[in-house]
């Protein structure tokens, strides 16, 4: 078995870890985290992920990245590009060859949860992973294999729209999912309060049953609702596993299922947590840097 450096290029954090692949399971090992830079410039990321390569020198046989946005031809950029800092063209191919001569994998990072959270689906066919994070993303399998479109830009359902008459996304488009329902429209809304807070305290005053935290969340969880029964009527998605800050906090799939349920049941797929949770986006940028023809 041969050990994958795993990065994960979120929009606030980066995660690394050697990633060990037998069959479907995973072992993670020596995991690190770093705050993702605010600072909009190519240096900042690329010092970034200069100090993971570094930390890991000589343990690795290769590197496969997941980063939130679109990269083609081995350059990142965002269609929402305050999820990476404000930073909307990196290349990043040419940043992390700077520092190994070890072989480089590319894909986005939902796409890439989505491989590993479709390794669990032994009885499905057309699956989606959903993050709901910083941003909110998305990764597609249709008749098991990962759909990536030819520009690389398949999956990107947070911009998919949610409220015509919403708040501008960063992407420049009105209502989009993204705008309504993720992490930083949800810090975005709680900053407004007479009481404002950070998303984690709006989850702890949403268990609390504080009435303003819960009409908030259930905005985010409403919204998801609906992308999730878009998904099942326009590409008969089976299951879908939720994933990401926002999606893995606690409560929050309930409220989403309740949503759900509220509509006809050819809208309902099945609804799962992910399995891999916070580690997904690493274990399938390993398993798509081995594997990437056979699915």
């Amino acid at each position: 078995m041969t050990a994958c450096l795993a990065i994960d290029v979120g929009g606030t954090k980066i995660a690394a870890a050697l990633v060990t692949l037998k069959g479907k399971d995973a072992i993670v090992a020596e995991r690190t985290q770093i705050h993702t830079p605010q600072n909009p410039s190519a240096e900042a990321l690329d010092s970034a992920l200069a100090q993971i390569l570094t930390q890991f020198k000589g343990k690795f046989d290769q590197v496969s990245v997941a980063s939130t946005g679109i990269i083609q031809k081995g350059i990142l950029t965002a269609l929402n590009p305050k999820n990476l800092g404000n930073l909307a063209f990196f290349p990043l191919e040419q940043s992390v060859a700077k520092h190994t001569d070890k072989p480089i994998t590319l894909l986005n990072d939902a796409q890439a949860a989505g491989c590993a959270e479709f390794l669990r689906q032994d009885d499905i066919e057309n699956f989606a992973f959903i993050t709901v994070s910083t941003g909110v993303g998305g990764g597609i399998i249709l008749n098991r294999k990962l759909f990536t479109g030819t520009n690389g830009v398949a999956g990107h359902i947070g911009h998919s729209l949610a409220d015509p008459n919403g708040e501008v996304c960063g992407c420049g488009r009105v209502g989009c999912v993204e705008a309504v329902a993720a992490g930083r429209a949800i810090a975005r809304d709680a900053a407004k309060w007479d009481n404002p807070c950070e998303p984690p305290e709006v989850f702890a005053r949403f268990r609390a049953g504080d009435p303003q935290a819960a009409a908030l969340v259930d905005k985010s969880a409403k919204a998801i609702a609906h992308l999730i029964a878009d998904l099942k009527i326009n590409l008969d998605i089976q299951r879908i596993a939720l994933g990401g800050s926002v999606g893995l906090a606690e409560g929050y799939l309930a409220r989403v299922t309740h949503f759900l349920s509220e509509m006809p049941e050819i809208y309902r797929p099945d609804v799962v947590p992910a399995y891999y949770a916070q580690d997904a986006g690493l274990i399938g940028a390993a398993w798509w840097a081995e594997n990437q023809k056979q699915i």
